[in-house]
């Protein structure tokens, strides 16, 4: 237990710092005075350059057998990029030290994710007990985000991120690496999983759920400013959003079930439709970050039991490997998609339309993860209760 202590301490500043990135970048954008189609076109490049850098970092990761030192570099890196890039105006400098932020930063979570679910596995113990820090980070930051920048400047954050990411560096030091696989790292295994029916349609869901997912994470900030609200009120509305996971991750000993994953990421993807559908009608900015808590039974339901299926069907030698697709798709392929054709519509169409079209999205997710768990969800159970 004492070995995940700071793992746990871990978990919460890095969510700290994604919830500076992720959530506000946006916002720091818009504050600078770019349109929302030059923001939808600089975190689009952001996913572009996510896709190469996850699996890069995830493959080192396997290669060499440490997911530990992996993270110290990346930290380190991710810290001085993220502090010259909250410290420029210039478009061009923004453009560079964002992109060199998405290749340093966005592959920590899925080799974090990774370690926090081999340790846990190692140590006995539950993995939402270490991810539940994660999303206390998550929420603290994003409230303290909005304050600093409605307070004292956009600029602000610049220090803040750096400062944080020192300290997470320290604390990293001293958890174990996490256990790695005794079986051989091979391409067959890997090409082999990848090439899977199952592998590829899991994949596809993931895929078809998350980009309404990304779609809100970018534009959410500018949608509360467009209607009236400022930074502070957007770091509420994270707050309320990250805040409210704490307790799904908390319990996730308690209903995330062996066999049950297609349907619970069914039943998010619904709640997914249900909040995109609302937001596109809301007028009111405080109401739309009160909606926000509808966050406890979409991403944290959607992402933790994705983990636990993909963590059942890759090869043991590549689970740092496959966490990163799958991070890959999430956060990567399907923010390419979020920020550019997002970033049109809402220019071009407004928020109402924008909304209205990722719960029409959301809700096909629906039904296609209904047909997953019906082809795939009994042969899981069938095969549990032969074992």
């Amino acid at each position: 237990m004492k070995q995940s202590t700071p793992l746990r301490a871990f978990n919460f500043l890095y969510f700290a710092l994604l919830a500076m990135f992720v959530s506000f970048l946006p916002v720091y954008f818009d504050s600078q005075g770019l349109s929302p189609s030059q923001i939808g076109f600089i975190i689009g490049t952001g996913g572009i350059i996510t896709i190469i850098a996850q699996p890069l970092w995830g493959m080192i990761s396997d290669r060499t057998k440490t997911i530990r030192k992996v993270l110290m570099l990346l930290i380190v890196c991710a810290s001085i990029t993220g502090y010259l890039l909250y410290n420029t105006a210039s478009y061009t400098m923004l453009i560079v030290f964002a992109m060199l932020t998405y290749f340093f930063l966005m592959p920590i979570d899925p080799l974090t994710e990774s370690m926090n679910f081999r340790i846990a596995e190692s140590a006995g113990i539950n993995y939402g007990s270490i991810r539940t820090f994660g999303a206390l980070g998550y929420a603290v930051m994003a409230l303290l985000t909005g304050y600093l920048m409605t307070h004292y400047g956009s600029h602000s954050l610049a220090l803040v991120f750096a400062g944080i990411g020192l300290l997470s560096f320290i604390i990293i030091l001293p958890i174990p690496d996490a256990p790695a696989a005794t079986k051989p790292v091979t391409l067959k295994s890997l090409k082999n999983f990848l090439s899977g029916k199952e592998t590829l349609l899991f994949l596809l869901l993931v895929f078809i759920c998350s980009i309404p997912a990304r779609i809100n994470d970018t534009f959410l900030g500018v949608y509360i400013l467009e209607l009236g609200g400022n930074p502070a009120l957007v770091g509420q509305a994270w707050f309320l959003a990250a805040g409210s996971e704490i307790v799904v991750f908390a319990l996730s000993f308690w209903w995330l079930r062996k066999g049950k994953e297609l349907i619970l990421i069914t039943i998010a993807g619904a709640f997914y439709f249900i909040r995109f559908f609302i937001s596109a009608w809301i007028t009111d900015p405080h109401w739309l970050a009160y909606l926000q808590v509808l966050q406890l039974l979409t991403f944290p339901i959607f992402y933790t039991a994705a983990i636990q299926y993909l963590y059942r069907i890759v090869p043991v030698e590549w689970r740092a490997t496959g966490q990163t697709v799958l991070a890959l798709l999430f956060f990567g392929v399907s923010g390419i998609f979020a920020s550019y054709v997002g970033g049109a519509m809402y220019e071009f169409f407004g928020a109402k339309t924008l909304f209205l079209s990722i719960s029409v999205i959301s809700f096909v997710g629906v039904i296609f993860g209904l047909v997953l768990h019906r082809t795939y969800g009994s042969s899981q159970r069938n095969t549990e209760t032969v074992d």
